[in-house]
């Protein structure tokens, strides 16, 4: 069983999002990396763009498949997670300390479409 933290939202693409002082990281959960497989490459977005919720923020490839990052949510982007570009594989180690971006949240109200982590866990089995 895959493992599911609780107190974050999580979508039905298997990403999640960490609230913290207004600001949105979003990753991929422990049942999208053990999906995947061994990760070898992430495609970051641009630090400052805008993205819409459930629109492409960047993609994930490994030894198996490529799979299209979605953000759960919309905002600002004001930091990706650079770590990832020459160690895609902190996805694998840890994919709730290893988040891929941060965005300025544009609406909390966005966070009721999501998942809870008991919710979430029903997709998964």
């Amino acid at each position: 069983m895959s493992k599911i933290v609780e107190g974050l939202y999580y979508t039905n693409t298997h990403e999640w999002v960490k609230v913290q002082d207004g600001f949105a990281y979003i990753g991929i959960t422990d049942y999208a990396q053990e999906s995947l497989g061994e990760i070898v490459f992430v495609e970051l977005p641009e630090e400052e763009s805008s993205l819409e919720a459930g629109e492409e923020l960047g993609a994930i490839e490994s030894v198996k498949a490529a799979s299209d990052i979605l953000s759960p949510v919309t905002g600002i982007i004001v930091e990706v997670n650079d770590e990832l570009e020459d160690s895609p594989e902190l996805l694998n180690e840890d994919p709730y300390e290893n988040w891929i971006v941060k965005i300025d949240l544009e609406s909390k109200s966005e966070l009721h479409k999501l998942l809870n982590s008991t919710e979430y866990k029903e997709i998964c089995e």
